[in-house]
């Protein structure tokens, strides 16, 4: 309750007039205990997730971030500047995790937190707030310190339990009874496969996947929408609505009847591959609007993936179902509606002679 009401305190319009963002200063100016509370209160709400709450960035979000969040701990303060921390956290650093706070923090509040941050972490050394405390639910919290070794990854959890001592093995139990819902994996040797949702819920009765409007032309300006695709019932009807598109030649509006009609059961309305459906098989049907998948993509390369199918995955081959036009028809959908086709080397070698 004190964080929330220090919290609320922080975003006073009425802030001290010394706590306001100037990127043209070098220096930290002296900041009262006042203003440093209020930059822990900023920190400990908004930053602690991926920096830790001692700033050291050992957090399970940063076990999974690339590139690593930022080490404080590890950063000295005359080589990192006030003005290069003000602009990160105002306008985040591109290629990161580390997203722009401008427009959610106020300029004096960037100040605050950067001050703190500087202070706190890369001046003092200080570790900040403790989690584990009375007020958070954690008494006596030494008690569980045969589980520290597995939360600090001084002893990996997927190590072998046959190599650990009885001690280390109470140790182990402990964190998965006690410590696991939060500390997760902790600190493995071999992470494994990424985690990812599972397909769980599933459309109400009596609506069919790909199934996105109620009415025949649904994809036409008097369609109607389907219940469905206004109440969004599952988060997967999301992906069950068609583009509405302008502009779309003949054959691009073949494909696209084509396409919604046979393929979106499993690459799904937008192509993303995120309907139940798409979701349910494994591997995930191709996610036609990305951009790592479809920027080296060719009409012939997708051409011959619709006609004679991809082995040891659900893509059938449609060759004994679709004519050569209809192909070509889904090929172009398909380039105009998700993602932009690359050229083939000959088309692309006629083009420059």
């Amino acid at each position: 309750m004190a964080l929330l009401v220090s919290l609320t305190a922080c975003f006073d319009s009425t802030a001290p007039a010394n706590v306001a963002l100037k990127t043209s200063s070098v220096a930290q100016p002296a900041a009262t205990p006042n203003d440093h509370e209020l930059g822990r209160s900023i920190y400990n709400f908004r930053c602690y997730f991926c920096h830790g709450y001692s700033g050291d960035a050992q957090t399970l979000a940063s076990s999974y971030l690339e590139p690593r969040p930022r080490d404080f701990n590890a950063t000295s303060a005359d080589k990192l500047s006030r003005d290069s921390m003000l602009d990160a956290v105002k306008n985040g650093r591109s290629g990161t995790a580390m997203k722009g706070f401008e427009g959610i923090l106020k300029p004096a509040e960037i100040a605050l937190v950067t001050d703190f941050v500087r202070r706190e972490f890369m001046i003092d050394k200080s570790p900040n707030t403790r989690y584990h405390t009375t007020e958070n639910g954690w008494p006596n919290h030494e008690r569980y310190a045969a589980a520290f070794p597995f939360a600090t990854g001084t002893i990996m959890l997927d190590a072998p339990v046959e190599s650990m001592t009885p001690e280390q093995r109470a140790g182990r139990r402990l964190f998965m009874s006690s410590c696991v819902s939060c500390h997760d994996r902790a600190k493995v040797s071999e992470p494994g496969a990424p985690w990812e949702s599972r397909p769980l819920s599933y459309p109400r009765n009596g609506f069919s996947p790909g199934d996105n409007y109620a009415s025949p032309g649904r994809t036409g300006p008097g369609a109607t929408p389907g219940v469905d695709a206004v109440t969004s019932a599952t988060p997967y009807h999301l992906h069950d609505k068609v583009p509405q598109l302008a502009g779309l030649s003949a054959q691009q509006r073949m494909g696209e009847s084509l396409y919604q009609e046979n393929c979106a059961f499993c690459h799904a309305a937008d192509g993303t591959g995120r309907n139940w459906i798409g979701s349910f098989l494994e591997p995930h049907p191709r996610d036609l609007t990305s951009k790592v998948v479809m920027s080296a993509m060719t009409p012939e390369r997708l051409s011959g993936v619709i006609r004679d199918g991809l082995p040891e995955t659900s893509m059938p081959a449609w060759k004994s179902v679709l004519k050569e036009d209809e192909i070509e028809a889904v090929v172009a959908y398909v380039g105009r509606a998700f993602h932009p086709l690359s050229q083939s080397p000959s088309v692309a070698a006629s083009g420059a002679r």
